[in-house]
């Protein structure tokens, strides 16, 4: 098979990945706090020997031998998560709360582990109090849980994340940012853990800030998504040309040669 058919057969398969990661970014453009990901593309280079010894090792000052070319064809690197701050849409309700730069909520599950959201839309447990997630993820503060009181009536959060309830201080959020966003990873239901094997380590957000009654909205932009799909689209219509392109010539070769005496 020819090397025009490899080339051809990876780009349509990149092409279908970029596809998958457009419509998924589109599918969550209202959703709040959804950070929108990025698919990048790599030349992987198949080297020939010759490029692994030194052409100077001779009596002579030329090279024995012309430059060697370089074979190439597309890979599709890890996605990327793009990170850019949404716009804020102002919901007046008590415990909608939006970040403003760099920082997420720090959540706990259920089952005990930690991960961080930009999702803001927290709710009060009527068992406990503590204000959970909309998938009862526990909102953690410097001393655990926030926990409000069941006759709180003016909740109040600050910019530096302090609340309180009637005056009363309950807690401060823990707004947390890492040295690498890249050691991310999304778990789904717009929340994001740290990566195995990655060393990063969370630390305060101290230059985000809390606005309270508010959300963030998802980070897509729906033009810029749809011009990807559109040259996604014709970039795999051209990949499928070329492999019909380089099938129609390899039949042609073949009757040629086998009429050939």
């Amino acid at each position: 098979m020819r090397d025009s058919m490899y080339t051809a057969f990876f780009g349509a398969m990149t092409q279908e990945a970029r596809m998958n990661i457009i419509s998924n970014n589109l599918a969550n453009v209202n959703t709040t706090g959804y950070k929108r990901e990025s698919l990048a593309f790599e030349d992987v280079f198949v080297r020939f020997a010759s490029d692994y010894a030194d052409p100077n090792d001779s009596l002579e000052d030329r090279i024995l031998w012309p430059e060697s070319k370089l074979r190439s064809q597309t890979r599709v690197s890890p996605t990327h998560l793009v990170h850019e701050q949404g716009s804020l849409k102002n919901t007046g309700n008590d415990l909608d709360l939006a970040i403003s730069g760099e920082g997420f909520f720090e959540v706990e599950t259920p089952e005990g582990e930690l991960a961080y959201t930009r999702n803001g839309a927290f709710y009060r447990d009527p068992e406990t109090g503590a204000m959970i997630t909309g998938q009862r993820f526990q909102l953690l503060g410097e001393d655990g849980p926030i926990i409000l009181p069941e006759d709180a009536v003016n909740v109040v959060v600050t910019e530096d994340g302090l609340v309180t309830a009637d005056g009363d201080a309950i807690g401060a959020i823990n707004l947390t940012t890492f040295n690498d966003l890249n050691g991310l990873e999304k778990m789904g239901r717009q929340l994001f853990r740290i990566k195995e094997g990655t060393d990063i380590q969370p630390e305060p957000a101290d230059n985000a800030r809390v606005h309270q009654g508010f959300l963030e909205d998802s980070n897509v932009e729906v033009v810029y998504e749809m011009v990807n799909m559109i040259s996604t689209m014709r970039a795999f219509e051209a990949m499928q040309k070329v492999v019909t392109t380089t099938h129609e010539k390899d039949q042609q070769l073949i009757r040629d040669v086998g009429t050939t005496r």
